[in-house]
């Protein structure tokens, strides 16, 4: 999986997403070369969530049945 820039540049490549214990672990690359491991808490995901209202959270399930690029 790819994150993308605005103008469509690879600014993180993600290789790997697993659980460790209550967390989870993605393994990727940030622009092609940097290696990075990000864990992502139980506490941080409840934030993450709140940045999402209803609306949003209906487009990001309907972006899995949208063809892409």
């Amino acid at each position: 999986m790819q994150l993308l820039t605005k103008d469509y540049e690879n600014l993180m490549t993600v290789e790997k997403i697993e659980r460790d214990g209550s967390e989870l672990v993605i393994h990727g690359e940030i622009m092609g070369t940097l290696p990075v491991r990000a864990v992502l808490t139980p506490a941080e995901a409840r934030k993450a969530l709140k940045l999402l209202d209803v609306k949003t959270m209906a487009f990001v399930v309907s972006m899995l049945f949208r063809k892409g690029n």
